[in-house]
């Protein structure tokens, strides 16, 4: 997504000089083939978030990335590398958005379920991946990929991405923003690297499953502000619901 916010909390004292929703900072390329459940989510033909394939039909990602969007605008592609090219490029059929994600009010349950128009081909580099049922502990490692920006207020890649951070113990985050860390939210953060713009609505896996769904930060690989992710295991029935209901 590539949308700046500015974000005032002046109920908490907290300024986001730039908040963002969330492309990868200090990472590498990477073959769609090692990471074969990310999607582009894709509006008028251009990347305009991450997203994950749940199963053949249902794709993942931030509600951040679909609200105010029209179904016909929006595609998914899946299967290549580079976000403009190649692979399966499939048409939105509808979405449902987290009905608890009131943005600006606050970031939590940043979490929608897409329906594509017809089934993806599942192959070597399309493929899904399972939830997580419990929500990693803090330090574990975790992979993050993304079409996003390079840093803050940098060019996004084409080029698909990919960087490790350890999840940051929950209370540190929740510090770090004022109490705004909510517990559908988890937190990872490494110096010098992090998700970023474009990366919005991208997986977060770790041990094989999802763990978190890029959601927002302060910048990019700020010191200070750890990037933010919808954590999966929390928010697990609301999307098996959602993927029934859609």
């Amino acid at each position: 997504m590539y949308i700046q916010w500015i974000v005032l909390f002046c109920s908490f004292g907290l300024i986001f000089s730039g908040w963002i929703p969330e492309r990868i900072v200090g990472g590498d390329k990477i073959s769609i083939s090692s990471v074969p459940w990310q999607a582009s989510l894709q509006k008028n033909g251009e990347h305009h978030c991450g997203a994950v394939i749940y199963n053949n039909e249902i794709v993942i990602t931030a509600a951040h990335c679909v609200l105010e969007e029209n179904p016909s605008s929006l595609t998914v592609r899946v299967g290549s590398s580079l976000s403009n090219s190649g692979g399966q490029l499939v048409k939105v059929s509808r979405f449902i958005a987290h009905e608890d994600y009131h943005w600006p009010k606050d970031f939590s349950h940043d979490l929608a379920v897409i329906r594509l128009q017809r089934p993806l081909r599942f192959n070597k580099r399309v493929n899904n991946i399972p939830l997580a049922s419990s929500s990693p502990a803090a330090g574990t490692p975790a992979l993050v990929s993304g079409w996003g920006t390079i840093g803050w207020r940098w060019p996004t890649s084409r080029s698909l991405l990919s960087v490790t951070l350890p999840i940051v113990d929950h209370f540190s985050c929740w510090k770090a923003y004022n109490g705004n860390i909510t517990d559908d939210m988890i937190c990872a953060a490494a110096p010098g690297r992090d998700a970023c713009s474009g990366d919005s609505g991208g997986p977060l896996v770790s041990n094989g499953q999802l763990v978190g769904i890029v959601s927002f930060g302060a910048e990019c690989a700020h010191p200070k502000y750890p990037g933010v992710y919808a954590d999966v295991a929390k928010l697990r029935p609301w999307i098996l619901q959602a993927i029934n209901t859609i």
